[in-house]
């Protein structure tokens, strides 16, 4: 059966054709949910912003119906509605987790290719990570990770950082559907 998916990031990743193919780290999403792997509609984005985003790179995520939690919206709504949304949309059934680092302002992750201001800050990134415990979680991933350009270090500890909150969720996961 297809999952649900709580996906941090500050673009959709649910384009189409770029130079010649519809494959490609912008579109992972869309070609999830073509192939029946992905239910769109238990899928929540979180963080979506950025002057490379256009309403045909954000079309296909509003029109499958997945729910897509801008960044200025999530400030606005605040950390635990945010929270609450992606608890509700997700719902019981299996979900996945993918966090893009370039969720995070670049003043917390700058080593990635497509960084974009206004982000999430790294305690909210945990927070966020830590309000979706309980839920019946079956992977994740973080993404976008590229030490090459941020020789500070900074990044890869941040990912590193952030993927062990990701695991301490699933672990907690697996424990409560092994206990039942």
């Amino acid at each position: 059966h297809p999952v649900g998916m709580v996906h941090f990031d500050a673009h959709c990743d649910t384009g189409s054709n770029y130079l010649g193919s519809n494959y490609h780290h912008g579109a992972p999403f869309s070609r999830a949910v073509e192939e029946g792997l992905l239910d769109a509609k238990r899928t929540v984005q979180i963080g979506i912003r950025g002057g490379i985003n256009d309403r045909d790179v954000w079309r296909f995520s509003h029109e499958s119906g997945m729910r897509v939690i801008y960044m200025h919206d999530y400030v606005e709504m605040g950390r635990e509605a945010a929270i609450a949304e992606a608890r509700r949309v997700v719902g019981d059934g299996p979900t996945y987790v993918s966090f893009d680092i370039d969720s995070l302002d670049p003043a917390y992750a700058p080593g990635t290719g497509t960084p974009e201001i206004g982000g999430l800050t790294s305690l909210e990134a945990q927070l966020l990570i830590r309000g979706l415990r309980g839920l019946h979680l079956v992977g994740a991933d973080m993404v976008e990770v590229s030490p090459p350009f941020d020789p500070s270090g900074v990044t890869a500890l941040t990912g590193a950082s952030i993927m062990f909150e990701l695991l301490c969720i699933l672990a907690d996961s697996l424990a409560s559907r092994r206990q039942r």
